[in-house]
């Protein structure tokens, strides 16, 4: 059964970056996506990535400051976060980027203050 373990998050200054790693598990060939949860929000998607490596969106919140892109060879997907917000606090979570999603890991916590 397909685990995500997400990793990488902490505590930044505005300005600041951070760069989140999901670990899948096993070795699938999906596309797959970032989603972050604020305190008192729901789950929004964040960014994704296809298949092949090309990201194929970007929340307008993040355009130009988050990058996204994996790793097949180490079942491995990332989030650069760049520039961060005190808005981008949030858990952030990897999972499929559609049809049924995988057991939600724990995530990881980003937190952005000054």
């Amino acid at each position: 059964q397909m685990q995500l373990v997400e990793s990488g998050g902490g505590s930044a200054q505005p300005g600041g970056s951070l760069r989140l790693s999901c670990l899948m598990t096993e070795t699938v060939f999906v596309s797959m996506a970032w989603y972050r949860q604020a305190p008192g929000k729901g789950r929004e998607l964040v960014a994704s990535i296809s298949r092949g490596g090309t990201p194929t969106f970007y929340a307008d919140s993040v355009k130009g400051r988050f990058t996204i892109s994996r790793e097949d060879a180490k079942n491995l997907v990332y989030l650069q976060m760049n520039n961060l917000k005190p808005k981008d606090t949030a858990v952030y979570c990897c999972n499929r980027a559609s049809g049924n999603m995988w057991t939600w890991g724990q995530g990881a916590q980003v937190t952005v203050s000054s």
